[in-house]
Formats: C-alpha cells, structure tokens, sequence
C-alpha cells in the first residue's frame, strides 16, 4: 500500500518524504479556487508524487461547477480528479443525481484522466444510492489505514486527519499507481 495525504488552503506547507501521492484542492463551488494551488502542486510534482486535484461539490449548477473545476485545476497526464461529496458548511449537500452528473461531465471533459468520488462512511452507506464512483472510490473512514468498513471495492482510504488528511492507496508500487492514473 502507498501512503500520501491531502491539502488545501489550510496547509501552508506539507513534506512529501515517504509520500507517493498528494491530492490537492482545486476548486469549490463555481467560485473558489485554492490560493496556494500552484505552490501545492509544484511542491506536490517536485517531491515525485502522484497529483490528484478535487473540487468540493456543492448542490446545483453542476455543470458549470464542472467546467470551472477543469479550467482551475492544473492538467498532466497522469494528474488524478476528485469529487469531494459531503456535507456544505451550511448542512446541504449535492443529490446523488448530482454527483453522478459532475463526475460524468468531468470524465466528459477531461477523457483522459481517472476521475474518482471521496465519500466519508456515512455518506457511502447511507447518503449514496447509486454506488457510483467513476474511475474509482477514494472512501473516509478513520479506522486502521487500508481497512475502511465498507465491502465496496476502494481505491484509496483515508484513514485520519490528524495532524493532516492522510491516505493509503491499494496500488503495489508508486509506478503501478502511475500506470493506472494514466489513462489512454
């Protein structure tokens, strides 16, 4: 199992010994856009992560929430794309309809990347009825990492957030990660 971890504005710094992959956020909404967004994914690329970028889904304007996702975040072959789908700040959340239309939109647009659904527990087993995840599952769920309680096959878990968001991924090797994120 690979371990690497996830940012966002609040990280004004993270170390990338001993991680393979670091997703980073992009986009939230139709209107935000990380500020330390370049600066994460040079300091991402650099260290010789995986990159994967999310955009924090909130309910409505679902296409235009996907077009601004993919005109915000960085583009490289074998960069990873994520649906973060939770709870907002003011206690709504985008339907599953929803989310099954963002992650289609972006793979529509994006076709040659891995776009992947981020689900706590909760909302796996309770929220979503559709079971649809695109490319692939990346499942929160802080218990021992790589054994998340669900029987859905995942791709990655993040097990904690403390100190950071940090996750492990099902992938023999940074390489085999690498191969599969590349898509075409």
């Amino acid at each position: 199992m690979l371990h690497g971890i996830d940012v966002s504005t609040y990280q004004t710094s993270f170390d990338t010994d001993g991680v393979s992959f670091v997703f980073i956020k992009a986009t939230e909404g139709h209107t935000y856009v990380n500020p330390r967004l370049t600066a994460q994914t040079k300091q991402a690329r650099d260290g010789g992560c995986v990159v994967g970028f999310y955009h924090f889904l909130w309910p409505g304007n679902i296409t235009t929430q996907a077009e601004y996702f993919v005109g915000k975040a960085p583009e490289q072959g074998s960069d990873l794309l994520a649906v973060d789908w939770e709870s907002t700040g003011e206690g709504t959340h985008a339907s599953n309809s929803e989310k099954d239309h963002f992650i289609r939109e972006v793979k529509r647009l994006r076709p040659h990347h891995r776009v992947l659904l981020y689900a706590n527990r909760n909302f796996w087993l309770n929220v979503d009825t559709t079971s649809y995840a695109g490319d692939g599952l990346w499942i929160a769920d802080y218990v021992t990492a790589g054994k998340p309680r669900i029987k859905a096959k995942w791709r990655f878990h993040q097990y904690t957030d403390h100190p950071l968001d940090k996750s492990v991924a099902d992938f023999s090797s940074k390489a085999a990660l690498r191969a599969w994120a590349k898509v075409g």
